[in-house]
């Protein structure tokens, strides 16, 4: 089972749009959604806090997530390399991941999956729509579903 601070989710949200940012954080905030939240703007940032490489490596301060929502179109490394690289790694495997994105490419779905996707989830255009979406993430993934123990087992 995953380990929660003060009981609560741990979210990384891997998106380099600071207005989709801003919407995701807000929503959170408007839905009054406790969880603590920590922004990776790049692919190479994502992996570096979750591989806890460099600033990242003080797993007190940045733990590792109980959820990750990950964009696909990033720069550098994109999503879909992010999700490979999570999902190969036997530590992160397990992790659960939500692509939050604006495609709606079959090839993105498909990918996605095929790379280990958990959920894909196309970004709602309205706030209301958004913060909907944000409800059912929080009820589904961090308080209903049971995730799975971390490490070897």
């Amino acid at each position: 089972m995953v380990s929660r601070i003060n009981g609560l989710g741990h979210i990384l949200l891997v998106e380099d749009n600071p207005m989709d940012i801003a919407l995701t954080l807000d929503a959170f905030s408007e839905a009054a959604l406790k969880n603590s939240i920590h922004v990776a703007n790049t692919g190479q940032e994502a992996l570096d806090y979750l591989f806890g490489t460099g600033k990242f490596s003080d797993r007190e301060h940045y733990p590792l997530p109980d959820l990750i929502l990950l964009d696909l179109k990033l720069p550098g490394i994109d999503g879909h390399e992010v999700l490979r690289r999570i999902k190969l790694a036997p530590a992160l495997k397990r992790l659960p991941i939500v692509v939050l994105t604006s495609s709606k490419k079959d090839t993105d779905l498909i990918q996605s999956y095929d790379n280990g996707a958990n959920s894909y989830l196309i970004k709602p255009v309205s706030t209301t729509d958004f913060l909907a979406v944000v409800h059912q993430i929080d009820q589904y993934w961090l308080t209903l579903n049971i995730g799975p123990p971390m490490g070897d087992v």
